[in-house]
């Protein structure tokens, strides 16, 4: 083989894997909607069902280790999960991020009881606009949003700390500028997610299990964001029972 035939042969190789990518990448992307969709489904659903059994809500809320249990399994499910994606077959991260989906519906189920349903309707409508919009703009953005991630995680870090601090001084005023903190610091994350999201998946070869669990991750992450987005933004515009 001559020289003039093997670049032919690898621009042809090359032209082989980036068509694979291009099929690959809609497919991932997808996944990664309908992961984060079926999530909140299964979150909302739960928060539902157990905001209507008070033995469940007593349960929960009347009982500290049981309360602190499920806060602590949360957390062990989301480091397991990112931590251990490689380790973990696919079958098995789908089924901890649906039990993580499942436990913060029983955590988030007060929400039914301390807010007005149609409040609470309109805050979720509002989230999903604003996730919406962000991620499109994350999504399609020209523009390098690699340097908000650090920006983001320290602001992020900032909040927590600052919200404990806020347990003891219990400040309305200050749970409300913490609140506006909150909606800017996960309206940047979903941008900044989406955008890394797309830039990961573009990089899969196929969409065999481990592009698969990059998509799990992404679909992990936009969760979150959307979450604790209408958490935030219910702080701000919830009416209370």
């Amino acid at each position: 083989m001559n020289y003039q035939d093997y670049e032919l042969k690898e621009y042809a190789s090359a032209n082989e894997r980036l068509w694979e990518a291009s099929k690959a990448f809609p497919v991932l992307m997808r996944k990664v909607y309908v992961w984060m969709t079926l999530a909140l489904a299964i979150t909302g659903f739960t928060a539902y069902g157990v905001a209507t059994s008070p033995g469940l809500m007593q349960a929960i809320y009347t009982n500290p280790i049981l309360f602190w249990g499920l806060i602590i399994a949360e957390f062990a499910l989301v480091i397991g999960v990112s931590a251990a994606i490689n380790k973990l077959s696919l079958t098995t991260a789908t089924l901890m991020f649906i039990l993580y989906s499942v436990i913060n519906g029983a955590l988030l189920s007060y929400i039914f009881i301390q807010y007005t349903a149609s409040s609470s309707s309109t805050v979720f409508f509002i989230t999903a606009g604003t996730f919406a919009a962000m991620a499109f703009i994350g999504y399609t953005t020209k523009t390098d949003l690699s340097s908000w991630g650090k920006i983001l995680l320290m602001a992020l870090i900032g909040l927590i700390i600052a919200t404990v601090v806020n347990v003891f001084i219990k400040s309305t005023m200050f749970d409300m500028i913490l609140s506006y903190v909150g909606v800017l610091i996960f309206v940047g994350l979903t941008a900044y997610d989406s955008q890394k999201i797309k830039q990961m998946l573009l990089q899969a070869p196929d969409a065999g299990e481990s592009a698969q669990k990059v998509a799990l991750l992404g679909a992990l992450s936009l969760y979150l964001d959307f979450i604790n987005l209408f958490l935030y933004l219910l702080r701000i515009f919830g009416k209370r029972d």
